[in-house]
């Protein structure tokens, strides 16, 4: 009665803010400030476009909402980041964004339309969060993050009921993004007083995304270069987790985590709504037998057993949702662990416990796994922990029928008798079996080589009671077999089950992990991550580039007159065409290995034989365009090649 009191009291509510409606209009302010940040990034390498419009000066770049492979820092940031749109991807998993009508063949697209409009709605907090313009990044981050708080808050206010749930499941839905919000909100406070501080000299500008060599990855260096110590480990190191100091999780493993972990509390909340629905409809439905009127009235008796299910369903759903739970959320912080040591395996060159398959990766299925790995594996925990509880739930009952009613109804007498056959049957079946083991042990293998030799060797003794063995071990072992083999199917249906969550390791047997696309979306991404963030890989790099930079620099010393191209507001044409005078002037001789190609080379020609007018005009040039002289005109780098040639 309280859920229809429940369904009138939402038929009432009036609500003032339309969540979907929200989504679609706020797709113009995010489109609005993503430009506005492609704007302000500015592009290393410059187009044609740029030569032709001043103002264009290399803006308009890409802007970077997640850097999903070498990110080391604002980890936890975008991990709240993902939570915030934890509901939307629930929303996503169960096609609610689907329009009404939309034909079936249509279905993937319309999918695919919705995503897109999800993560389009919710791109500027990711940008606001990676890009380099921290003033503005942080103020519209913190004002874009603060109305979506605040419309959700206002729809969580005024209509904290919902059709499905009942009483208060907005608030039951809602309040982890809202939490996932007021950390954003801190965070763009964090970096607005930070921006803040650096604009007023207060604090030095130190980038850490900008960093090549995060410091973890320059420690784990160092480390490889000392004398490897012997530290005892905690009991909790080594059963656990053994903190490393010189690794690193990148963002894309916490952002998943977090989102595992949310997603994850919104189905068990929605799980256990239906069942306690479907509970209460079924206790309905045995209460009105149980009427004089009703025609189960006459199996009085047997309502009373149904009820007795019931509630021993009630116990055991409960109870296996914890466990699945508590399962699915060890699956989650375990695969961190796998993660982290996999990627040390990598790293020192071991491929071994990877298939010989997969041991030679395939460049373009490993950037397709980055890509999809994230959203794979909040969908692979999701089902996991359906599939495991609905599991769990048939094997409580199937304990609860055969062991706890008849203990419950004086029948354990006769319980305890057939589970002691049972029991007493497979052991002489183990022991039948084990026997095997011992005969072969001492009667059919050969003595031991050495003393110091832990095993015999695979060598035959007594050959022919040893056939005579085999002949009549035959045919029970054929009986043996079909119990072994039901065994075997129920063992990988159990296993199966509880494992289907865990996408790094694959569920198939040895020889077919290609048809498990989840463990190759698994490898395909430690592999993209080894050949990006190898500590060794990068820490070769940035020395590569460090020294690169200082021979540039001391090339540059030398030529201290000659201002750089990169950092010059002139043109590249027109510096190309003073460095094409100052070379000619330098360097008369080629002004006979020279093409004209119009009127104006020829001017020019003309200008440069008369070296003292030529070169008074020039410094007259180069003072009104601001253009310095090179010292040495032979270590000037002609960059346009169209209007000269030697």
């Amino acid at each position: 009665m309280s859920f229809e009191e429940d369904e009138m009291e939402n038929s009432t509510c009036t609500k003032y803010v339309d969540m979907d409606l929200f989504l679609h209009c706020s797709l113009v302010p995010s489109i609005i400030i993503i430009l506005t940040l492609s704007y302000l990034e500015r592009r290393v390498n410059k187009s044609k476009l740029d030569n032709k419009l001043y103002l264009l000066n290399g803006r308009f770049g890409i802007v970077i909402p997640l850097d999903l492979i070498g990110n080391f820092s604002n980890r936890w940031s975008f991990g709240f980041a993902f939570g915030a749109i934890a509901n939307k991807v629930i929303l996503l998993f169960s096609e609610e964004y689907l329009p009404i009508g939309l034909p079936t063949w249509a279905k993937a697209l319309g999918l695919f339309i919705g995503a897109i409009e999800v993560g389009l709605s919710f791109y500027p907090i990711f940008a606001c969060l990676t890009t380099k313009n921290r003033l503005f990044g942080s103020v519209t981050g913190f004002l874009y993050t603060l109305t979506w708080f605040i419309i959700a808050t206002i729809d969580i206010v005024s209509c904290p009921d919902g059709d499905f749930i009942g009483s208060y499941e907005n608030l039951i839905f809602y309040w982890p993004c809202l939490l996932c919000f007021i950390f954003l909100l801190i965070r763009f406070a964090y970096l607005f007083i930070k921006s803040i501080r650096v604009i007023m000299g207060a604090e030095d500008v130190i980038d850490e995304e900008q960093c090549f060599l995060a410091q973890h990855q320059a420690e784990h260096v160092k480390r490889l270069f000392k004398k490897p110590v012997q530290v005892k480990k905690s009991w909790f190191g080594r059963k656990i987790y053994d903190w490393d100091p010189c690794f690193k999780f990148p963002s894309r493993m916490i952002g998943t985590t977090v989102l595992s972990l949310l997603c994850l509390y919104i189905i068990v909340t929605i799980e256990l709504r239906v069942f306690i629905d479907v509970l209460r409809l079924m206790n309905h439905l045995a209460e009105s037998a149980e009427q004089p009127e009703s025609i189960f009235y006459e199996f009085n008796q047997t309502m009373s057993t149904v009820k007795e299910y019931i509630s021993a369903f009630e116990g055991v759903f409960f109870f296996s949702a914890v466990l699945a739970s508590s399962i699915t959320v060890s699956y989650v912080f375990h695969i961190l662990i796998c993660y982290r040591n996999q990627m040390k395996w990598l790293w020192i060159g071991e491929k071994s416990f990877l298939p010989k398959k997969f041991q030679v990766p395939s460049p373009s299925q490993s950037v397709a796994a980055i890509a999809r790995y994230s959203s794979w594996q909040v969908a692979y925990l999701l089902w996991g922990y359906i599939i495991m509880h609905v599991l769990q739930t048939v094997l409580g009952m199937v304990f609860v029928h055969f062991f706890v009613f008849p203990i419950k109804h004086g029948q354990a007498l006769q319980l305890f008798k057939d589970l002691g056959l049972f029991i007493l049957t497979l052991g002489i079946v183990f022991a039948l079996m084990t026997l095997q083991v011992v005969l072969a042990h001492f009667f059919f293998l050969q003595k031991k080589i050495s003393c110091e030799d832990k095993q015999k060797p695979l060598a035959l003794n007594n050959r022919k009671a040893f056939h005579n063995f085999n002949y009549f071990f035959f045919f029970y072992n054929v009986i043996v077999g079909l119990s072994a083999c039901l065994l075997r199917l129920l063992w990988s249906v159990i296993l199966g089950s509880w494992l289907i969550a865990r996408i790094d390791s694959s569920i198939l047997q040895r020889g077919y992990e290609s048809a498990d696309t989840g463990y190759k979306t698994w490898i395909g991404m430690i592999y993209v991550d080894h050949y990006h963030t190898n500590p060794v890989l990068v820490s070769f790099c940035d020395i590569v580039l460090t020294l690169r930079a200082e021979k540039n620099a001391r090339e540059y010393s030398s030529n201290d007159v000659f201002a750089d191209s990169a950092a010059s507001n002139i043109s590249s044409k027109a510096r190309t065409r003073w460095l094409l005078y100052y070379t000619l002037l330098k360097n008369p001789r080629l002004i006979l290995h020279r093409k004209m190609k119009g009127p104006g080379d020829g001017e020019m020609t003309n200008a440069i034989i008369h070296t003292r007018t030529v070169q008074a005009t020039l410094m007259e040039a180069g003072v009104k365009n601001n253009l310095e002289l090179p010292v040495n005109a032979n270590c000037v780098e002609l960059r346009e090649r169209r209007s000269f040639e030697y």
